[in-house]
C-alpha cells in the first residue's frame, strides 16, 4: 500500500497494481502508457472488495485502488465530510500518481465520488463505470438516523441491517460475506459518520446529466441499497448511457460474483478501447 499525504495532512492508503512488464496497452496493442482503472469501494467497506475483480482483469492494466478517508488504512479525521472533500481526495491521488483518462469505477458512495470526479475533472476521466448508486442515495432523514445509531453504539448498531440490505440470495455464508462483515465492523464509527454524512448532502442529479463520455451502470436485481430503478434513473440523464443487471446479485456484485463482475467490466474496457 502506498501513502499518499493531501494537502490538509490526512495520509491516504492506496493500494497499486502497476500494468505487466512488457503488455501492450490499448487500441491497437502498440501504446506505452497503461490504460489507468481506478476503483472506488463502498461505505463501510475497503480497497480489498475489489479483490476478486482485480485478479481477473488484464494485467496490461494499471490499477488504482484507495481506501475512503475514515475507512481501511486510511487516515480518519473527525467527521463529517463533505462529497467535494472526497471528490478533491480521488483527484488528488490521480495528481499524484500521474493518471489522466482514466476509467473510474464506483460502487455505491464511490459512484456517488465518480461522478463528482467527471463532472470537475474530465481530464481525468474517460469512462465512468457506476455500480449500485445513482445521482442521490437516500435522503437527510435516512442518513441522520443511521449516522445517530453509530454514534450511540458503534458499527455494530447498524451492522446486521446493513449486510441485509446489501445481501443478494448467493452472499451469506460465502468468503465474501465473511469479508463483507469484516470490513464494516472494522470501519472506525468517526470515519463512517464522516462519510455518510457526504452522501446524505450529495445531490448530483443536475451536474450528471451534464456528462458527456462512455458510462455503464451496473446493478445488482437483489440491492436492497440501491434497487436498480434507481440507477437507471441516473443513467436516463446521460446519453448513450447503458445498463447492465447483475439479477442474482446484491450489493455487492464484486463479492458475490467477481468473476461476472470483472466479465462485465471487461467487456466494456474492451468496447471503449482501453485495453
Amino acid at each position: 500500500m502506498r501513502r499518499i499525504v493531501l494537502e490538509d495532512g490526512t495520509a491516504l492508503a492506496v493500494a497499486v497494481r502497476e500494468a505487466a512488464a512488457g503488455a501492450e496497452h490499448g487500441p491497437g496493442m502498440g501504446r506505452r502508457t497503461p490504460s489507468a482503472l481506478v476503483l472506488l469501494h463502498a461505505l463501510g467497506t475497503d480497497h480489498r472488495i475489489w479483490d476478486g475483480v482485480v485478479a481477473r482483469l488484464p494485467p496490461a492494466l494499471r490499477i488504482i485502488r484507495p481506501d475512503m478517508r475514515g475507512h481501511g488504512a486510511s487516515d480518519v479525521p473527525p467527521a463529517p465530510y463533505g462529497m467535494g472533500r472526497l471528490v478533491s481526495d480521488v483527484e488528488a491521488i490521480c495528481d499524484a500518481l500521474g493518471i489522466r483518462d482514466a476509467v473510474v469505477v464506483g460502487l455505491s458512495i464511490g459512484g456517488l465520488i465518480a461522478q463528482g470526479l467527471a463532472v470537475k475533472r474530465l481530464d481525468l476521466v474517460r469512462g465512468l463505470v457506476l455500480s449500485n448508486t445513482a445521482a442521490r442515495i437516500g435522503n437527510a432523514g435516512l442518513w441522520a438516523d443511521r449516522i445517530a445509531a453509530v454514534r450511540t453504539g458503534g458499527m455494530a448498531a447498524i451492522a446486521e441491517a446493513t449486510l441485509e440490505r446489501w445481501a443478494g440470495r448467493d452472499l451469506p455464508g460465502t468468503a465474501g460475506w465473511d469479508l463483507a462483515r469484516e470490513m464494516l465492523l472494522a470501519t472506525d464509527p468517526e470515519g463512517w459518520i464522516g462519510c455518510a454524512h457526504a452522501v446524505a448532502g450529495a445531490d448530483f442529479l443536475a451536474t450528471t446529466a451534464t456528462l458527456r463520455l462512455a458510462v455503464l451502470g451496473i446493478a445488482g436485481g437483489e440491492d436492497g441499497s440501491v434497487p436498480p430503478d434507481m440507477l437507471r434513473e441516473t443513467l436516463d440523464l446521460i446519453p448513450g448511457a447503458r445498463f447492465h443487471l447483475m439479477r442474482r446479485a446484491g450489493h455487492l456484485p464484486c463479492l458475490e460474483d467477481p468473476e461476472g463482475h470483472a466479465a462485465v467490466l471487461a467487456g466494456y474496457l474492451a468496447e471503449i478501447g482501453h485495453v
